[in-house]
């Protein structure tokens, strides 16, 4: 398989109107990412060294997506849908190169498995001419049937063209195929369109093949692997089954997921052997956790990195930038990004590090934040090693407090504090008596006043 080359044509032009969307229906996202990038990456893993995509509308948009993941993609414009045969034409200059496989897939089909696609490959490497991926159901209505005899693939037949003996086929179309590349435009040319709709249609080449005597087959995937998205419906079902898979991927490698159903990983979420994961955590892209680690409910992380046996939340917002250190802690409603929190260091409560760096062993008393932004810039606060800022403490950017520096509780601090120093940043207190209950009766005859 290594030594033949392969060409993975995507169509992706179709227009997607039943998604209600402005945009394009392969931008739409399953698990942070496109649709047609799934299929993208599907495409990779099963050995497809080049990529051909077909798009029409959004066209750029959809050549962005695609060339995140598959930098070297070639994209093509089909001007007009004619039909599926006419979508793969439209890439003619790609599959004229000579590749021994041609790959067909579509960019809506985002849980295709690359070993379905490799398996495809396989039959053609054993001298099929065309290979279809099918899958069974016990309940085909609407699909067509894949008509076999004798062991070979002889038609797809569509459901109202079907016999009342070939409606009985739970053996359906899944609608992606694997070409020989030597025969592949010769087929692909001769597919005619006179149907009804005047459309050219991919499927035809499977008896045209036939009827050459060339060698045509089917392999069967699951369900799953064939399932096209047509409306957000169908794509929330599409999401459902991929974050159960992953959930399971996630378990068997050794990550304890209290309340699977309940945590949301995205498509390059990165988690070590011996984490747990509590219920109600969303991870969002760009994720990495390592080993040992413990991510409490009701939790948040975007773009963030977390060291071995660190400890987030309940009810933590990571945000992009967030890097955490070994056994360093961020607690219930932190919020940190773009900051490194180091090792051992504790942000245990309602608390914001933003553009920050807080330093080996340090304590951040609940209610602290770091007054990052001016309005206009972004400013750093660097926070020393084994420091300790009292509770309900404003350190506004820039600033830096020392090693070992102690800010006391309630203040603002708006200068950098060496090292081993004490910071007071408040008013001093001042306490009249009596003047509290003066206070009270002066408000409540106001307040009887007003109701007057």
């Amino acid at each position: 398989m290594n030594q033949r080359t392969c060409l993975s044509v995507i169509l992706a032009a179709g227009e997607g109107t039943r998604m209600k969307s402005a945009l394009p229906k392969v931008l739409h996202q399953i698990a942070g990412l496109p649709m047609v990038a799934h299929v993208v990456k599907a495409a990779e893993a099963a050995g497809a060294g080049d990529l051909a995509l077909v798009i029409g509308h959004g066209a750029e948009e959809m050549r962005k997506a695609a060339q995140k993941f598959a930098p070297e993609v070639e994209a093509f414009v089909q001007e007009k849908r004619l039909g599926t045969a006419h979508a793969v034409l439209a890439a003619r200059a790609a599959i004229s190169k000579g590749y021994d496989d041609i790959l067909v897939m579509f960019g809506d089909t985002p849980l295709i498995d690359p070993d379905a696609l490799t398996a495809a490959r396989l039959k053609l490497a054993q001298g099929a001419a065309v290979v279809v991926i099918g899958f069974r159901t016990a309940n085909p209505t609407g699909y067509g049937r894949l008509i076999e005899k004798g062991g070979k693939l002889v038609a797809i037949r569509e459901e109202k063209d079907c016999s009342d003996e070939e409606k009985k086929i739970t053996f359906c179309n899944g609608g992606l195929m694997a070409i020989a590349g030597s025969q592949a435009m010769k087929l692909l040319d001769a597919v005619g369109n006179r149907n009804t709709k005047g459309e050219y249609y991919l499927t035809d080449i499977v008896e045209l093949a036939s009827n050459q005597g060339l060698d045509v087959v089917a392999t069967e995937a699951s369900f799953e692997n064939a399932l096209g998205i047509n409306n957000r419906a169908e794509l929330a079902q599409a999401e459902g089954i991929w974050q159960a898979r992953r959930r399971h991927e996630a378990m068997l490698s050794g990550v304890t997921l209290i309340a699977p159903e309940t945590v949301f990983f995205s498509h390059d979420t990165e988690i070590g052997a011996d984490t747990i994961v509590e219920p109600n955590v969303w991870f969002g892209p760009g994720v990495k956790i390592a080993g040992g680690a413990r991510i409490h409910a009701f939790s948040h992380i975007e773009g963030a990195i977390v060291a071995a046996h660190c400890d987030v939340g309940p009810f933590a917002r990571l945000r992009p930038g967030a890097d955490l250190k070994q056994k360093a802690k961020v607690g219930n409603f932190c919020e940190v990004k773009q900051a490194v929190i180091e090792e051992g260091a504790k942000v245990n409560h309602l608390t914001y590090i933003g553009d920050a760096r807080v330093g080996a062993g340090a304590n951040i008393g609940a209610g602290t934040i770091t007054c990052n932004y001016d309005g206009y810039l972004k400013h750093f606060t660097d926070i020393g090693e084994g420091a300790f800022v009292g509770s309900n403490s404003s350190l506004v950017a820039p600033v830096t407090i020392g090693k070992g520096g102690y800010i006391a509780s309630g203040s603002v601090i708006t200068e950098s504090v060496p090292d081993d120093a004490l910071a007071f940043g408040r008013a001093r207190q001042k306490t009249i008596p009596g003047k509290g209950k003066e206070l009270r009766e002066r408000f409540a005859s106001a307040a009887v006043a007003k109701k007057r």
